[in-house]
């Protein structure tokens, strides 16, 4: 096929300060590989692949030219209204909301002026209600395409899912963890779509699980009850999603959040485990939340929604957070008394910034609520103590913000715990101060016991978190691009950093509840290793058991091999860490001078990292003779914050790093490009949404993206937004383009506009582009998870149908 550079996009939306609340889209690339290229051969490439909402099975016109060849189908053709623009720049006087902000309130960058017109022909695609008749019928026509281009490989989907599940122990359980007098895990079951939440008293402090053979009717543990069946919550709808489930202080309550549509407002429900009773929570007044309540039948108005929840010291008491007409975090309350006839709503703090986005957490050890405020550089951290809220339930300022300024907080014994950055350090250092209001002027640093600071911000190595345990500090961060985690003994100041055999994986700190553990739990899996639970004595790092490994059906770890390689970028001065994992006879017909695909994943943004580690669902297309490779790209943080941030990471001015990257890492394994392209939720209209703060997660992505209302920004980014780049009458890859109608984050009308542009500059273009669009679901695709498989499996058929591997 012809050469051409994708304008597909992995743009995506995640950090770590708000990565819940990010525009997240990825893609993944098949190549052909052939001959060798160091140890690795170099392909032609040949599929992309993302995100996997579902669609509706349903019938799409088509025509046949003949009985030996394939039926060709048509695609659906939305209207074009050549006329309509989008206006970037200073409010343009036609606007019809003179209120809408066009840039940060603190921004010094002058606004274009006049503003600058964007052709928008498919803009009547944006229906914020999501019930346009039009719209939703050219959505179906778009399913009913895709549909139709697929429909031979239904035996295929039908392998591939059973593969899937073949993969999978359907009946197993999750590591259980203690807390106060009880073991917390959940279970699934074979048929059965969704966790259950169980616990079973603890009598020692080992859980003994050696009884339990398998069977879905045998309890885990003794004792074991289900305290929160989500298969129960899911009957009748078609989409369910628990956000978080918390256990009360006293063990007598648990308040759970569920999200029953895919818009992330979440309803907050708490229910009486002696009883059963289950009370979903109500707005108390129309003042403790702004935002315009949906119109949808599907949803109570009265019904309070939220973004997340915490207990307070005792079983009366609630801290949650409301969002603005934005979807965005901004409000905290307490309510007392919440199971009475008379529960009281306290405004403790509001966040008016729209670039600062907000939510609530508990210490470890209880004795505090931390209400974090964060802008993707800028961050402020309030407190209450929860030995005092009961009677008056003040809230103070850990540190005032300073203009990029990052920080999070911990507490253990009197002293905060703090990461952040600053005096500008490249990464995130740990400081520490009494646990205080106003607390800046008395940070330090953390210190070991030869006085070196254990985390000093330096390019060296990066800390994410920190665990504040009574006797120790568990430090999450990276070394050398591989996650790390570090122990630090706070009374001997005596700090180590776990080591395991293989040279690349994945590890982190498992859940823990306990301030006062003697022993701390990381979960632990690499591109070879399927994930397991390994158990940490503080007394004697190397004392380590594994509590559980993840069972994989008909895997055999000998057959497969990986490998880590830097590939050179197109400065000359950059190296791109990547990761590829293979079966072995694969790899021997690439030495032996064989073509084989090579299947290219990128993701590149908000400093999230993309990690070597194991992943079922690619068996099957290792299983058919594809190598599989993640593309460290820049704009993620694998090598740390400057693999991210300005001047070289792949942010503001430098995002296009982020692209070029990607494609380096293509050329590096072929000199041809994309034979097939998957684009899961993707963000591809980056300027048109990037100019209106009425879409949601706008305003407080202009310090991620940059603002195109700016002159400092505006041609910047439309030479890499991926709809005003794409070429006319070019050969483009296949491309399956995914999405959901209730996305609040990258929104439906995204991809379907994407797909169209594409179809509309190249009507020559002999390979398919498809949207695959749920009209069911938002962003993350299937709640349930055996529908989950069977969008892979769809996904998937069509990634092998164009290589013809089908």
């Amino acid at each position: 096929m012809n050469s051409v550079t994708p304008t597909y996009s992995f743009l995506s939306k995640f950090s770590r300060f708000h990565h819940q609340h990010s525009r997240c889209g990825f893609l993944l690339t098949t190549l052909l590989v052939s001959g060798a290229h160091a140890f690795v051969p170099r392909p032609s490439l040949a599929a992309v692949h993302s995100s996997n909402p579902s669609f509706f099975q349903m019938t799409a016109h088509s025509t046949s030219t003949s009985a030996s060849t394939r039926t060709i189908h048509v695609p659906p053709v939305p209207r074009r209204d050549e006329e309509r623009v989008v206006y970037a720049g200073v409010l343009p006087p036609t606007a019809a909301d003179r209120s809408l902000l066009r840039q940060a309130n603190d921004s010094v960058e002058p606004l274009l002026d006049p503003p600058r017109p964007i052709p928008d022909p498919y803009g009547w695609l944006r229906d914020d209600e999501r019930k346009d008749p039009e719209v939703i019928r050219h959505l179906e026509a778009e399913n009913e395409y895709s549909r139709a281009v697929t429909s031979h490989l239904l035996p295929l989907q039908e392998t591939l899912y059973k593969e899937f599940l073949s993969s999978i122990q359907e009946t197993d359980y999750t590591t259980p963890r203690p807390r106060g007098d009880y073991w917390y895990y959940t279970r699934t079951y074979q048929g059965s779509s969704y966790n259950t939440y169980c616990r079973a008293p603890k009598t020692s402090s080992e859980f003994d699980a050696k009884g339990w053979d398998g069977n879905k009717e045998k309890s885990v543990l003794d004792g074991e009850v289900t305290y929160l069946d989500v298969n129960v919550l899911a009957e009748g709808k078609a989409f369910c999603d628990v956000g978080s489930v918390k256990v009360s202080p006293s063990h007598k309550y648990v308040a759970y959040s569920v999200d029953y549509l895919g818009d992330e407002k979440y309803e907050l429900h708490v229910r009486n485990l002696e009883s059963g009773e289950d009370v979903v929570l109500e707005k108390l007044h129309p003042d403790n939340h702004d935002a315009e309540q949906t119109c949808d039948e599907e949803k109570d108005t009265n019904l309070l929604e939220i973004d997340n929840f915490v207990w307070g010291k005792d079983d009366d008491t609630l801290y949650y957070v409301t969002m603005d007409e934005q979807h965005r975090p901004y409000r905290l309350f307490q309510r007392r008394n919440w199971h009475h006839s008379t529960p009281v709503d306290t405004l403790l703090k509001e966040e008016k910034d729209d670039l600062f986005w907000c939510s609530v957490s508990k210490s470890l050890d209880g004795e505090y609520i931390f209400f974090d405020m964060a802008s993707k550089e800028t961050s402020e951290v309030w407190f209450l103590a929860t030995e005092t809220e009961s009677s008056s339930p003040e809230i103070k300022c850990v540190a005032p913000r300073r203009n990029k300024v990052l920080y999070e907080v911990e507490h253990g014994k009197g002293h905060w715990y703090i990461v952040t950055n600053v005096g500008n350090s490249p990464n995130m250092k740990l400081m520490t101060s009494p646990a205080t209001h106003n607390s800046e002027d008395q940070w330090t640093l953390v210190l070991d016991s030869q006085n070196i600071s254990i985390f000093d911000g330096s390019i060296s190595k990066a800390l994410d978190s920190v665990t504040v345990l009574n006797t120790h500090l568990v430090l999450e961060g990276r070394e050398g691009g591989i996650p790390r985690v570090w122990l630090y003994e706070i009374e001997s100041k005596i700090s180590k950093r776990l080591e395991f055999d293989e040279t690349a994986y994945d590890v982190g700190l498992g859940a823990h509840y306990e301030s006062d553990a003697t022993s701390v739990v990381v979960t632990y899996d690499s591109m070879l290793t399927p994930p397991s639970s390994i158990e940490i004595d503080l007394g004697d790092y190397d004392e380590r058991k594994v509590l559980k490994a993840k069972a994989v059906p008909g895997y055999d770890k000998e057959l497969f091999g990986c490998d880590r390689l830097e590939v050179p970028s197109r400065d000359g001065k950059t190296h791109i860490p990547v990761s590829i994992v293979y079966r072995r006879d694969t790899m021997d017909k690439v030495k032996s001078g064989e073509s084989v695909p090579l299947h290219l994943y990128g993701y590149g943004s908000y400093g999230a990292c993309i990690e070597s580690d194991f992943g079922i669902t690619r068996l099957p297309l290792l299983n058919r003779g594809m190598i599989y490779a993640i593309a460290h790209i820049r704009g993620g943080g694998e090598m740390g914050r400057q693999w991210y941030e300005e001047p070289c990471g792949g942010k503001y001015m430098c995002k296009k790093n982020t692209f070029n990257d990607f494609v380096d890492v293509a050329r590096f394994f072929s000199p041809e490009l994309f034979r097939c392209a998957i684009l899961g939720v993707p963000f591809v209209d980056v300027v048109v949404t990037m100019t209106d703060s009425s879409i949601p997660l706008t305003s407080g992505e202009w310090v991620e993206w940059g603002n195109p209302n700016e002159e400092k920004y505006f041609q910047y980014m439309m030479e890499y937004s991926p709809m005003n780049n794409i070429q006319e009458d070019k050969v483009y890859p296949a491309c399956w383009i995914t999405g959901g109608l209730h996305d609040p984050r990258v929104a439906y009308w995204e991809p379907s506009k994407y797909a169209a542009t594409l179809r509309h500059l190249n009507p020559s273009n002999p390979h398919p582009i498809c949207l695959k669009l749920d009209l069911t679901v938002g962003h993350f695709s299937a709640s349930d998870r055996y529908k989950y498989f069977r969008e892979m499996s769809v996904d998937y058929s069509f990634l092998l149908d164009q290589l013809n591997l089908a």
